[in-house]
């Protein structure tokens, strides 16, 4: 019997794959949860990311053998953000476990200045074994980020914000490192078997984060894509248009069943705390009012995007390290 062919990337996925990883299969089992008590089937973004963790371990081992390095990102964390330091936390757990080697460098509000934190960013530029850096958002007041970021070497650029690796996501060339939730989000897509070509996308939210990005990635799959805002008309018209929904407005329950076609695939970026202090996302996610029951697919929050946000952090130092010299 011949041999079955090798599973072909996505584009996006193409440098990830030049290093040995692949999208993660998804057993029918996880393919088949559903929101209880509806058909909107649950887009499990802790399966796949855990699967991306596994195999990261896997190819340490694997270039540690053939002399490789093991791929380390330091974490300039200034200022006392509880948010932040909770998810710096996440980084390093899932650093840890992946076999990676991370360091945290914590600067308290009153230590920060912008020379400081150029000064750090030149030496960790300097530095042959650090290959990613990765400055946590946001920095204490008075304290301009975009200064800071343009100021990692791009090749350290894990988190892919600086205008080198978005030009290149632009050009549709995606040789670069992809901003971790877009590039997050996509994977999760493909692993579930969300087809995108010729499909319609909405995109709500246009930061340069997640907004821009996620629209450039999803044109590159072949999507048709609208990106909606804060000033957009009418938003649930548009909405109710799309195959493909991207909720990262960061505004809390912003859209509900009226925002959403039966069968829609709804991807929610949003995180927030309520008063009665549960989490919720940009997307109302209940049967009642919400897009449960309606929707074909649905990203729970916690545990669809942010895990994937992580797990994509990874897989761009793992692809940072590996694209360079041994030194």
């Amino acid at each position: 019997m011949a041999a079955a062919a090798p599973r072909v990337s996505p584009r996006f996925f193409r440098r990830a794959q030049a290093h040995g990883f692949c999208v993660p299969d998804i057993p029918a089992d996880v393919r088949a949860k559903c929101v209880a008590g509806t058909s909107t089937r649950v887009l499990d973004g802790r399966f796949v990311a855990d699967a991306l963790v596994a195999q990261c371990g896997a190819l340490v081992a694997q270039k540690k053998g053939q002399g490789g390095r093991v791929p380390k990102l330091v974490v300039v964390l200034a200022g006392e953000d509880p948010a932040s330091a909770v998810y710096v936390g996440n980084k390093e757990k899932m650093f840890a476990k992946a076999g990676f080697e991370s360091e945290t460098l914590k600067i308290a509000s009153c230590d920060t200045t912008l020379e400081g934190l150029l000064s750090v960013v030149g030496e960790l530029n300097a530095r042959a074994d650090v290959d990613g850096i990765l400055v946590q958002l946001p920095l204490p007041a008075g304290i301009p980020a975009h200064v800071v970021l343009a100021a990692i070497d791009p090749r350290k650029d894990v988190d892919g914000f600086l205008k080198e690796n978005m030009g290149l996501l632009a050009l549709g060339d995606f040789s670069g490192a992809l901003p971790c939730t877009p590039f997050g989000i996509m994977v999760l897509l493909a692993a579930h078997g969300i087809p995108l070509e010729s499909k319609r996308a909405v995109v709500v939210g246009r930061s340069n984060i997640v907004g821009k990005p996620m629209s450039l990635l999803l044109l590159g799959e072949d999507s048709t894509v609208t990106v909606a805002h804060s000033r957009t008309t009418d938003l649930a018209a548009l909405t109710r248009e799309a195959d493909i929904v991207i909720a990262a407005a960061g505004r809390p329950l912003l859209l509900g069943k009226e925002h959403v076609k039966a069968g829609a695939v709804v991807v929610d970026v949003g995180m927030h705390r309520k008063s009665d202090g549960k989490l919720c996302g940009d997307v109302d996610a209940t049967f009642e009012t919400g897009v449960a029951g309606k929707a074909s697919a649905l990203t729970p929050v916690p545990g669809g995007v942010g895990p994937m946000t992580i797990a994509m952090l990874l897989v761009n130092t793992a692809a940072a390290a590996w694209s360079k010299p041994l030194s």
